[in-house]
């Protein structure tokens, strides 16, 4: 199963989080999302437990608790929703920004 894990401290590490489950049962991984430029934690990640009880145990255990000086949010991952592509340049009302006024400001 795995787990949505959000709301965690900026300074949690995989680790952290890994040893937090595994203190419920076997931790297949444990994966802190981060940003791509910078590179600093977006405050949630994942853990994916091999057996469903430990896992619900560890939810149970864990969801609404204290975890490195906040409140973590732990539930079951649920399925990623395709989401439409933005096309570059434009926005969600498909305009464009108001390229065409400065038209002539090359010329």
């Amino acid at each position: 199963m795995e787990i949505y894990v959000g709301n965690l401290p900026w300074s949690a590490e995989d680790q952290d989080l890994f040893d937090a489950f595994a203190a419920h049962g076997n931790v297949a991984s444990a994966k802190i999302i981060k940003d791509r430029e910078t590179g600093r934690s977006r405050g949630f990640g994942f853990v994916t437990m091999n057996d469903d009880a430990q896992a619900r145990t560890a939810i149970e255990s864990l969801n609404d608790r204290d975890f490195m000086g906040r409140k973590i949010n732990a539930v079951e991952a649920t399925p990623r929703q395709d989401r439409p592509r933005q096309r570059g340049g434009r926005d969600s009302y498909g305009g464009d920004r108001g390229r065409r006024g400065n038209r002539n400001r090359w010329r």
